[in-house]
């Protein structure tokens, strides 16, 4: 228990020291985006890729298909759920209008990796693959 609570004690201290001005530990620790959400418009889904050109959101929702390699042309295609990065910092996202529902998905890197969500601990598994898992109320 000693254990615990030194960690915590060392992570919340780390934090406050990241603030201070001037601070060389700024630039180590990395605030965490938080899971998908509910925003004016629909569902949020953030994903940090600072070095990526191209990221996609594919999932099993009407519309998406898992970037389109669910249709009967079954081909990814990179226009699909398309996120953006409009300033640059290396945050790509999307606001997707989803009806309330259960839903996979993951984020496709430059046309070739699909990761799940390192923000959303829920996961399903279909088909042989883990997938994040959202669940929509």
């Amino acid at each position: 228990m000693r254990r615990s609570r030194t960690t915590l004690f060392l992570a919340t201290l780390a934090v406050l020291l990241a603030d201070a001005p001037g601070c060389a530990y700024k630039d180590l620790i990395k605030k965490r985006l938080p899971p998908p959400h509910r925003v004016e418009g629909g569902v949020l889904f953030q994903y940090e890729a600072p070095a990526a050109t191209v990221v996609t959101l594919a999932g099993n929702w009407p519309g998406n298909d898992w970037g389109g390699t669910s249709s009967p042309a079954a081909r990814y295609d990179n226009t699909i759920g398309r996120m953006t990065d409009p300033d640059g910092d290396g945050i790509w996202t999307i606001v997707v209008d989803l009806a309330p529902g259960r839903y996979q998905y993951k984020f496709v890197k430059d046309n070739n990796t699909w990761v799940t969500d390192p923000s959303n601990p829920d996961t399903a598994t279909e088909g042989g693959f883990t997938n994040s898992l959202l669940v929509v109320k």
